[in-house]
This record gives structure tokens, sequence and C-alpha cells, in this order.
């Protein structure tokens, strides 16, 4: 996935977690983050950032927050920049082969899950998508808050498989250099447990890390996952 007109800056500061304030070219602007995480590790003072400027002119903010640099890493943090990532995935046979159904956003049970598959050989596989922006020492963690959402759609997979699909986890580690992705127990212990229990029912934990520049993101190389 690719973006256009973007542009270099320096956080400044997060008065909510929607809003930053972003230094370009020596003026003050406001910017939208696309990413409503804490991201406390990445939106430090003064970090370089990249930011896609908007064609709408009615726009109350002209810009959107994408990407950060984390030392010489740079991260996409842009929360909808997975799934469409993972789109292209999948409609290059990357993982799943013989592809000839994908619907995004499938309603199953209570949720929507992001995607859903048939293959050619009949198989029914359900793929919910989980962004991955935080790293410690090459290990890449999720979540980075307290989601009770993301319990939700774990259990919603299990059940699935009970009634014999196929279903995946996918962490689309929005990063390079990552040696390892963990659940992040320190943060939500509970996420992690649901994780592992849906393992032991069948539901398959799948994490990529990506290709990141300036004004791209593509899933590349897979992860291993210790849970």
């Amino acid at each position: 996935m690719r973006y256009e007109n973007i542009v270099t800056g320096q956080f400044k500061s997060r008065p909510n977690r929607f809003i930053a304030m972003v230094e370009i070219d020596g003026k003050i602007e406001k910017c939208h983050v696309k990413n409503t995480g804490r991201c406390r590790e990445l939106l430090l003072p003064d970090a370089e950032i990249y930011l896609e400027k908007s064609g709408n002119p009615q726009r109350k903010t002209a810009y959107d927050l994408i990407g950060v640099k984390k030392g010489e890493l740079l991260i996409n943090m842009d929360s909808q920049a997975p799934n469409k990532a993972v789109k292209e995935w999948l409609e290059e046979e990357a993982y799943f082969k013989h592809v000839t159904f994908i619907k995004p956003e499938c309603k199953y049970g209570n949720s929507r899950i992001d995607f859903y598959l048939e293959t050619e050989e009949g198989r029914k596989i359900f793929i919910e998508v989980k962004g991955v922006t935080l790293e410690e020492e090459g290990i890449a963690r999720f979540p980075d808050a307290p989601t009770e959402r993301g319990i939700k759609h774990i259990q919603e997979l299990q059940q699935a498989v009970a009634e014999g699909y196929e279903a995946y986890i996918l962490f689309v580690i929005q990063m390079k250099e990552i040696r390892q992705f963990e659940p992040n127990d320190r943060t939500h212990q509970a996420f992690g447990d649901a994780l592992r229990e849906a393992k032991k029912h069948g539901v398959s934990i799948l994490a990529y890390d990506c290709v990141v520049t300036r004004d791209s993101m593509r899933l590349d190389n897979p992860v291993k996952v210790q849970i």
C-alpha cells in the first residue's frame, strides 16, 4: 500500500488521542493521528515523523500522522494500514493459495471479522488482523493498551473453528528488525490468556513483519510467535 504527498516533521505534543501538534518547516500544525493507541514509546518530543497531506481543503486538519522514527527504525503507525496491506497480500496469494473469494469486514456472530476467504479446494477461512507498533529490544508485543474488543474477536474465531471454519489471527508488525512476537501480558494478561486458549482450540496465530518506507508498507517475512 502506498501514500501520497508525504512530508517530514517533528512531533511536539498530543493533546488527545486523535490530535497531535507537529512542526513542519518551522510552523506548528495540528494533525490527525491515525492510531488511537497510546504509542507513548513512539511519540516522544521532537521525534521525526511522517505525515500525509490531505487533498481536501475542507478538512479541519491538513495532515495525517502515519509514521515515526524510533532511533534508526522506521515504524508505520497508521492503524488502517495493516488491513490494506493484508488485502494486497491476500490478493497476491502469498500465503493462501487458489483464493476465489475475499470479503473484508465479514459479519460473524456479534463481530465483524477483518477478512473471510474461500478457495478452490473449498476452504472457508476467517482472518482477524491486528496491527503492532510496540517494540522492545527486537520483540514486538500486542496490545499496547487493554482491549476487550480484541478478546471478543479471539473468542469469535474460536467459535468459528468449532463450527468448521479455519480461523487465523494475523499480527502485522509495522516495522522490520523484529525477531519475535509475544502477547503483551504485562499490559493485558486476559488478552494473552485468550490467545493461548484459542490456539489450543485450533485458531492459528501468525505474525509478519513489514517493509516500511516513508510512503509505503507491505507485508514481508514471517516472525516467530512465542505465546
